[in-house]
């Protein structure tokens, strides 16, 4: 029974940090660690940075990366699925919304001025987390190399998005067991 109330404790919690936590993954990291360290002292903060790290270096979303390793370690297994259950849902409704209406909706000027707005908003938030994990991304001379290559490739060619992460990949494996990083130095 007591597990039982704490996954349902985990699943509110969650939805309602989906419901009203705005700003992206990072202010959602921060009602995490305020609801399940600060509060509850289900989690220690210690957890949340090292899920943090794990949940950014995994394909996927970062923050449904981040409530399932938060939720497997609240509560097992079921607690990783009701968490990232409960921070998707307010999001699927919402988005199952705007799909359903959208037909009826794309056509009406006030809805292509708001879309217009948003749209105008992408490049600034896209650059603004750029700059923000610039640090952490370019920190050596090799890593500069991968990003003005891997920059020209993208911009200048359609070579796959996809392929060129996975070349990046082995690169960066090359480089971190020091192969071609004298080379580069």
């Amino acid at each position: 029974m007591e597990r039982n109330k704490r996954l349902w404790t985990i699943f509110i919690t969650m939805a309602k940090i989906g419901l009203f936590t705005f700003g992206g993954g990072w202010s959602i990291i921060a009602q995490v660690q305020s609801e399940f360290v600060e509060k509850r002292g289900w989690m220690t903060d210690e957890q949340i940075v090292d899920f943090m790290s794990l949940a950014k270096s995994f394909p996927g979303i970062m923050i449904i990366n981040m409530s399932v390793f938060s939720g497997y370690a609240m509560a097992g297994i079921p607690g990783a699925v009701v968490s990232a259950f409960g921070l998707s849902l307010p999001a699927l409704i919402a988005i199952a919304v705007v799909t359903y209406f959208y037909s009826t909706l794309r056509d009406n000027v006030y809805v292509a001025k708001i879309l217009s707005g948003v749209r105008s908003v992408v490049i600034p938030i896209i650059i603004s987390a750029c700059v923000k994990m610039w640090d952490t991304a370019v920190k050596w001379k090799s890593s500069w190399v991968i990003l003005t290559v891997s920059f020209l490739i993208c911009a200048l060619t359609g070579f796959s998005k996809l392929l060129l992460v996975v070349i990046a990949l082995l690169a960066g494996l090359l480089i971190w067991r020091g192969r071609i990083e004298d080379d580069l130095s």
